[in-house]
């Protein structure tokens, strides 16, 4: 190997033996199997194919290199400065590979460090919440999804599973946590009344001491936080449409209480912590959404009058069906939700569409777009159902510059797709009434759910 020139340590040469080690194509091709390749390598190495201590003078701008041993590198350390070259020219060639999508996730943006927000998103895996996600990791985000996969589906982010930006939390929002973050969306909550009045006391418990947790989170961590409200906390509204200012007309002790005044009280607490603590609140009174990842089994209007139409079995309307809903597709209340979150308003905004159907009517409207032969029947009305439904928008316009831009047909077609994959993934999918109900494995549901259409009819 020669003894010429200035001699140096071991552990620069082999700093330079490292940045060598890089630079050679036969690296870029094999990282993938580390094992195999580091044979390779040092195969190379002793047959001379490859850089040897002596060839790094052309390497390393004319002056031979050559250890303080005599030339002598031990095989432990040509092993060790293999490993590690490798291990790092793999880890820069796999962020860049999922940062354009070329790993199988979908494409995120590279954002300067400075930039990048630690995102916590409580009920991320349900229906809003991984929509939601999407949206943040496609915008270069670090996310971290809370889920106890009550209503949550796994696969609604499984998508993201192993990404670098991604982590996914199997647990409660009723148990504290300890996190680092920057934001935090507040989702989790069963929003549908057949899941939420299944176990109504945790439901209760979800909107009060997990808001509290997610509070007291906030706090330690000096982090902006947004509740996911609902559009239940006016009740059988008297006003109409409604305004943020409305106070609401709620039954305190009916079957929805434990939703409407858990959502009430989740509100009251956002600005306590903020009036008493100073802590950053913005609140969210989400009305009727739809599309993708929809539950099969959550029994509200949407998912079940496609569910049906689809599988030409009877639509069912509860009450005579004059009662009114606003529908919004789901991509809209995002777009709603990360400009509040990144606004400098802080009272409640209404995030809906006003575009006000009868809920008959909505239900030949999706007959006519699935060409469903389905017949639309009447079963008795259920408890407390709000007689109307339609947001006031105002303060959503001049505050946070949002509006509605999918139309509720545009939306509908998306959200029929959706649906019928899920039949095609699932078979027969027979949807949850009005009654109490544990969301379960469709599969494993039908039973049940025939179970519980006899007793509606009866």
């Amino acid at each position: 190997m020669g003894d010429s020139g200035p001699s140096e340590d071991k552990e620069t040469f082999c700093l330079r033996l490292r940045r060598v080690i890089q630079r050679r194509p036969i690296y870029s091709v094999l990282f993938a199997s580390s094992s195999f390749a580091l044979l390779v390598v040092l195969g190379l190495l002793q047959s001379g194919q490859l850089l040897t201590p002596g060839a790094v003078t052309s390497e390393v701008g004319g002056a031979t290199s050559v250890p303080s041993n005599g030339g002598i590198v031990s095989g432990a350390v040509v092993r060790s400065m293999v490993e590690a070259a490798m291990t790092e020219v793999a880890a820069q060639t796999r962020a860049e590979e999922t940062r354009t999508g070329r790993t199988g996730y979908p494409p995120v943006r590279t954002l300067p460090s400075n930039s990048k927000l630690r995102i916590l998103v409580t009920g991320g895996a349900g229906f809003v919440g991984s929509n939601l996600v999407d949206r943040l990791m496609s915008e270069g985000h670090e996310v971290t999804v809370l889920d106890n996969m009550f209503t949550g589906r796994k696969k609604n982010v499984e998508h993201w599973l192993g990404h670098p930006n991604f982590n996914l939390v199997v647990g409660d929002v009723v148990q504290p946590i300890m996190l680092e973050v920057d934001h935090i969306y507040h989702l989790a909550c069963p929003a549908s009344p057949p899941h939420y009045q299944y176990n109504p006391i945790k439901t209760i418990k979800t909107s009060t001491e997990g808001t509290l947790n997610m509070l007291g989170l906030a706090k330690r961590v000096n982090a902006r936080m947004l509740l996911a409200s609902t559009s239940e906390i006016y009740g059988d509204p008297e006003v109409h449409p409604q305004v943020e200012t409305y106070w609401g007309n709620v039954n305190s002790i009916g079957p929805r209480a434990c939703y409407d005044e858990g959502k009430r009280v989740a509100e009251t607490m956002m600005y306590s912590y903020q009036r008493q603590i100073g802590v950053e609140v913005r609140v969210a009174r989400i009305f009727n959404t739809f599309g993708r990842r929809m539950h099969p089994n959550d029994g509200r209007v949407v998912s079940n009058f496609i569910i049906q139409a689809l599988q030409n079995k009877d639509i069912t309307l509860y009450g005579d069906g004059s009662q009114t809903r606003s529908f919004q597709f789901v991509d809209d209340l995002v777009s709603g939700l990360i400009k509040l979150m990144n606004s400098n308003y802080s009272l409640p905004v209404n995030l809906g569409n006003p575009d006000e159907y009868t809920v008959a009517s909505f239900a030949h409207t999706i007959k006519r777009l699935t060409n469903s032969q389905s017949r639309i029947i009447k079963l008795p009305a259920t408890e407390d159902d709000p007689r109307k439904r339609k947001p006031d928008i105002t303060v959503a316009k001049q505050n946070i510059h949002w509006s509605p831009e999918w139309t509720v047909q545009q939306g509908l077609e998306e959200t029929i797709n959706y649906f019928k994959q899920e039949l095609k993934d699932m078979g027969e999918i027979i949807p949850t009434g009005p009654l109490a109900s544990k969301p379960r494995p469709i599969k494993n549901n039908n039973n049940a759910a025939r179970k519980q259409q006899q007793q509606q009819r009866s």
